[in-house]
């Protein structure tokens, strides 16, 4: 093991640089007010995103199945998506020593809802966009990190020293509440006495589910979430929604709520109503990081957000991926499965025999490649809206400084971030994510607004949220490029994690066809879909 030396004085200087820009934005403000025209004419931008047509063609098979067959392809392992879990797989694969592997992608590159873009001021994240330093006994994940840098290193005691142009520099997160931006996204300015302390008493009780275990010996929650306690007693938490849990423990402050609900949205997609109280407590309660240079609490973070992660995993193996490839039939045959796949560009058939498929899909897509296979109905997905604003300069109000994750408190989103936060260049020009998960309808009607929403529509609703921080913000915008995604993440409902439907889809057909995904976990990070990858992968190699 590497022994690093103290980086402090790095991490000062980060510090440093990114405060020296927050206050300088800070000042943008009295500027704002010589700004007096309400156009967005002079915004450039428009709608990008997933490939949604494509997918819809699974709808008809049978169209499918009557093109033109453009060539014919073997291989030993195919892998159907290059979401994280497909490439997991993949890199695991590799490691194996399995070499005859062929992954396909729908759309026009891989990543799944780690898409990002870029433009001349930074990168920036069209989904995921950070993840919590790891529990040490999840050891791959841990290796996977040494791997690609995000880890430079041990001490003598086996901490690790995360890379420090990873780990989020200060000022990580503010909140907008009562016309004040306060550190941190727990609602405190304004917050009477009666409600702190009852936010108090709540972390009191997180703080001894993080600590429990159960008669089995495992810890009450980990990640991945399958290594979790099975005692009933934790277990059953997921038979009920987050919202009886804190009824049943007479949590009723409207500010802790209200921030137990944005979690909800921001990590699941979710309402408190719509949230099984296991999940609820699992997003504060799993989180055991160890590192010598972080607290348990801190993220690694980058301009292009998780992209930052899929791009490494996809460098980890040679094998070949082939994109704008739509997989629409898997039929199993005395040699392993014969595939069908549409090649969207030139509109033909490819026809691949593989020996095994790993099948990294979503199962709202799985039900199409296997029709005759059992399906359940709780595979509930949250669609999302996510806009990349470029600004020649924040307005801001009072209190701290332009940070990481921003958070407006009691509005639809969940807030923004700063894309090229990371970055030691010191500019005016930033570039901010801003997330909005719908949840104020179901999810099908929802992702019908969703899509039938104007470019000009989600712009207007994007700034007018804004702008309740940040007067005039829509001046200095100089480009604004959304994304809907129909399908956003899983939505762990109650009775989902720990219900029979989850395990069922997880199961191998005749020991040809597996399958990994994150949904098979029923939450949506990295974490989650990494693992799944892997365990598939490994299923695969026993049985070749």
């Amino acid at each position: 093991m590497d022994n690093k030396p103290d980086s402090s004085e790095r991490r000062e200087f980060l510090r440093q640089t990114g405060l020296g820009t927050a206050l300088l934005l800070t000042g943008i403000s009295s500027l704002s007010a010589c700004k007096a025209t309400r156009s967005m004419s002079h915004i450039q931008g428009g709608m990008v995103g997933a490939n949604y047509q494509a997918g819809h063609r699974l709808r008809s098979v049978a169209e499918l199945m009557k093109l033109p067959v453009q060539e014919t392809v073997t291989t030993d392992v195919l892998i159907v998506g290059g979401g994280v879990a497909g490439l997991s797989a993949r890199r695991w694969l590799a490691q194996q020593g399995v070499r005859d592997v062929l992954l396909l992608e729908m759309a026009a590159q891989t990543g799944g809802n780690a898409a990002y873009g870029q433009n001349t001021v930074s990168a920036y994240p069209f989904g995921a966009h950070y993840l919590p330093i790891p529990d040490l006994r999840n050891q791959e994940l841990v290796r996977f990190l040494k791997d690609i840098n995000a880890i430079t290193g041990f001490t003598y005691d086996g901490l690790p020293l995360y890379n420090d142009y990873y780990l989020c520099h200060d000022p990580e997160e503010r909140l907008y509440i009562n016309g004040f931006w306060q550190e941190g996204l727990v609602p405190e300015t304004g917050v009477p006495e009666d409600d702190k302390k009852q936010i108090k008493a709540f972390f009191a009780l997180v703080d001894q589910y993080k600590q429990a275990k159960g008669s089995d010996g495992l810890d009450a929650f980990m990640i991945p979430l399958d290594r979790s306690s099975a005692d009933s007693q934790f277990r059953d938490l997921d038979k009920i929604a987050f919202t009886q849990f804190l009824n049943n423990h007479k949590f009723t402050s409207p500010y802790l709520r209200w921030y137990l609900n944005y979690c909800c949205r921001d990590d699941y997609g979710a309402t408190l109503d719509t949230t099984s109280a296991w999940a609820g407590i699992h997003y504060f309660a799993s989180r055991k990081g160890r590192a010598a240079n972080a607290k348990d609490s801190d993220i690694l973070t980058w301009p292009e957000g998780n992209g930052f992660l899929t791009d490494k995993l996809r460098g980890q193996s040679h094998s070949p991926i082939r994109q704008n490839i739509l997989v629409y039939e898997l039929r199993p045959n005395n040699q392993g499965v014969l595939v069908h796949a549409c090649d969207v560009v030139s509109n033909q058939t490819i026809v691949i025999q593989a020996r095994k498929v790993i099948v990294a899909t979503p199962q709202f897509i799985t039900r199409h490649l296997l029709p005759e296979r059992p399906q359940g109905s709780g595979f509930r997905y949250a669609p999302w809206v996510v806009a990349n604003l470029t600004i020649s300069g924040l307005p801001q109000g009072r209190g701290l400084p332009l940070c990481w994750d921003n958070v407006l408190y009691n509005t639809s989103s969940v807030g923004y971030i700063t894309a090229n936060h990371q970055d030691l260049r010191d500019s005016l020009t930033k570039v901010v994510t801003y997330y909005k998960p719908l949840t104020d309808q179901d999810p099908d009607t929802a992702r019908r607004m969703a899509y039938n929403t104007s470019y000009e529509e989600w712009l207007t609703q994007v700034l007018d949220e804004l702008e309740i921080a940040h007067p005039s913000l829509r001046d200095y915008v100089s480009q604004a490029d959304i994304w809907v995604w129909g399908h956003g993440m899983i939505a762990p409902s109650p009775g989902f994690i720990w219900g029979s439907e989850r395990q069922l889809a997880q199961q191998p057909i005749d020991n040809n066809l597996f399958f990994a995904h994150s949904d098979l976990s029923g939450i949506s990070i990295f974490e989650e879909a990494f693992d799944q990858g892997i365990r598939a992968a490994s299923q695969v190699v026993s049985t070749l």
